[in-house]
């Protein structure tokens, strides 16, 4: 694992004390957390302004194409399969 040292606004840090103290985790953790669920909010931006594909946001966010989906579909984002998709797949798989 490597380090990195950085300078973070009075109001940054105080955030991540807060939401470390409400979670019970020490600051590190909390500050890893968030720059996952960053990292995982701006690849799905990307991939809903068309600059990645369904299959990069997966091997971007070390997920299944199903897994993308059902992240998708969590944050209230619409399917980009179609139904007619869905079928032809199903039937693939048999």
């Amino acid at each position: 694992m490597g380090v990195i040292s950085l300078r973070l606004k009075d109001r940054d840090l105080a955030r991540i004390e807060e939401l470390a103290e409400l979670q019970g985790k020490d600051r590190s953790t909390v500050a890893r957390e968030l720059i996952e669920q960053g990292w995982e909010l701006m690849m799905v931006r990307l991939y809903k302004l068309g600059k990645i594909s369904l299959a990069g946001l997966a091997a971007k966010l070390d997920l299944s194409v199903s897994q993308a989906l059902d992240l998708l579909t969590e944050m209230g984002i619409e399917s980009p399969v179609e139904f007619d998709d869905y079928l032809q797949g199903f039937e693939c798989f048999r």
